[in-house]
This record gives structure tokens, C-alpha cells and sequence, in this order.
């Protein structure tokens, strides 16, 4: 039997405040994304951000190796791959083709998928409100991804796809967390779950002879190395501790919400970097965080 989830706790200041500095943080992580692929491949770029996370938390994993519940070590490797590795992927892809502010735009999605998961999967409420909730939030989505080259928007939208796999798998990551890993320290589930994708990953980047020859070789190699290490440090090994923090103090739900302001802080740096932004972006994004507050109702 799926244990329920509680969507009632009380929300206090301090979740509130964690809240907005997550969306900060990650909203501007697109932009950053952004800078990474102009020089590496999306590949370099996802074993660069999973090999500095893993790097970052190796000491401390170390540290309470012993004191960590290894029962749940399906959960974890779970949480690593649906919460980092997989998105690590899926954002750089999507990021050849599409602006950051789309990026930014599309990833509001992922509390809807938080909340669809949690109804078909962890037993949350259903009501026609988060029906319709849902409903508008994916019209908003796909005004982007279906219409957005026709009526203004650059790139091969269809890559947007993979930023909805990503969405797809933050919701699974943050469903499974407050379901099976509510008892565990937030700062153990992501030092154990990112050095469980990272290692791996690590592996795989050092002996790729093209991520070398274009750290030493390309003029910008050192320069976007540093903006993945940022990348790395803040919005994923940061980022992550105090979501899953406020994933224990609160609800999967209202954790997932950083996703309204998310948007906005992607397309302001879009914008200070040079992206077109027109009414479309506006439009799709209105749209979805329509979807996500009828969705909360």
C-alpha cells in the first residue's frame, strides 16, 4: 500500500522565503545551461554538472556512510536519476534548439505532472478543479511547442519535448521523496542519490577525449567549464538540499510551486542575453500558471 502524502502542512515565512531563493537559483540556471553548450556538447555538459555535484557531496556521503538507511537505496537511486541525472540530460538537448526562456517557461509544468503523479500514483485527492488545472496548464505548453515557429518563436520547438521529460521527472523525484524518504535528511538523500548518478558519470566525462580537447582547445573552454561549475554548485547541489528540505517541511506540492517564479527570472536573463521575447512567451506562460494555481485550488 502507497503511503498518502500530506498536503495540509502549515506554511510558514521560512518556507516561503526558501521558496523564492529557489526559484532565483533555478531560474537562473537556464541561462547558465545556455552558456554551457555554446561550447560543449549536451552530454559534456550533463556528466560536467552530475560529475562537480557528486564531487561536492563524495566527503560527506563519506562521512555518514554507516548512519544512512540502505534499505532504501532503490528509492535513492530513484531520486538521483528522475531528480538530476535524467533533466541533466534532457535540459542541454532541449537547450541546442530552444531559448532559455522557453526552457524557463516550460519547466512551470512540473507541478502539474506533481500533481498528476501524485493522484495516479500516491493516492493525493482528485478534483475537477486540478483537472482543469492540468488541462489549461498543457494548452499553455503546447501554444509554445506546436505554435510557437509559426508565430514567432526561434528554434525547432519540438525540442521542448525534452524539457517535458525533464518536468516529467522532477514530479517523480519530488512525489517519491515526500511518499518513501520524508524520514531521511535532506542533505543524505542528495549526497547519497547524486553520487549514485555523478560517479558514473565522472567516469564516463574523464575518459571522453572530447571533453579535453575542448576544455584545453577552445578559446571559451575555461569560461563555461566555470559556468557549469556554478551550475553545478548552486542550482543543483544547493538548490537541491533546500528542495528537499522544503519538501520535509511542507508538501511535494508546494515545493514543486518554485515553478511560478522560475519563469520569470529565465526570460529577465533571456532578455539581459540578448533573446526576443514576445508575446508568445507571455501567452504560453500566463497559460500554465493559470493551470498551476486552478490546480492548487
Amino acid at each position: 500500500m502507497k503511503p498518502d502524502i500530506d498536503t495540509t502542512t502549515t506554511i510558514s515565512v521560512k518556507s516561503w522565503l526558501t521558496l523564492i531563493l529557489l526559484s532565483f537559483i533555478w531560474g537562473t540556471s537556464y541561462i547558465l545551461i545556455k552558456k554551457g553548450v555554446e561550447v560543449y556538447t549536451p552530454s559534456q555538459v550533463a556528466c560536467m554538472r552530475l560529475s562537480i555535484s557528486a564531487i561536492a557531496f563524495i566527503p560527506f556521503l563519506a562521512s555518514i556512510w554507516k548512519k544512512v538507511d540502505w534499505s532504501k537505496w532503490g528509492y535513492l537511486l530513484l531520486v538521483g536519476l528522475t531528480g538530476t541525472a535524467i533533466p541533466s540530460f534532457m535540459f542541454p538537448i532541449a537547450q541546442t534548439e530552444i531559448s532559455s526562456s522557453v526552457a524557463g517557461i516550460l519547466n512551470s509544468l512540473t507541478p502539474l505532472f506533481t500533481l498528476v503523479l501524485g493522484i495516479v500514483l500516491f493516492k493525493s485527492s482528485f478534483s475537477w478543479a486540478k483537472l482543469a488545472g492540468v488541462i489549461i496548464g498543457l494548452l499553455g505548453a503546447a501554444l509554445l511547442i506546436i505554435l510557437g515557429n509559426r508565430l514567432g518563436l526561434e528554434g525547432n520547438m519540438w525540442y521542448s519535448l525534452f524539457v517535458v521529460i525533464g518536468c516529467l521527472c522532477y514530479a517523480t523525484s519530488g512525489n517519491t521523496v515526500g511518499a518513501y524518504l520524508r524520514e531521511m535528511n535532506s542533505v543524505t538523500i542528495s549526497a547519497v542519490s547524486f553520487c549514485m548518478v555523478g560517479i558514473p558519470a565522472m567516469i564516463f566525462l574523464f575518459t571522453s577525449t572530447g571533453f579535453t580537447a575542448t576544455l584545453t582547445e577552445h578559446p571559451k573552454g575555461w569560461e563555461a567549464l566555470g559556468y557549469v561549475i556554478i551550475l553545478a554548485l548552486a542550482s543543483t547541489v544547493f538548490a537541491s538540499i533546500l528542495f528537499f528540505k522544503l519538501i520535509h517541511d511542507t508538501n511535494p506540492l508546494f515545493s514543486s510551486t518554485v515553478s511560478y517564479l522560475v519563469p520569470a527570472v529565465a526570460v529577465i536573463w533571456g532578455f539581459v542575453d540578448g533573446e526576443v521575447i514576445n508575446v508568445m512567451h507571455f501567452m504560453g506562460m500566463i497559460l500554465i500558471l493559470i493551470g498551476v494555481y486552478l490546480s492548487r485550488k
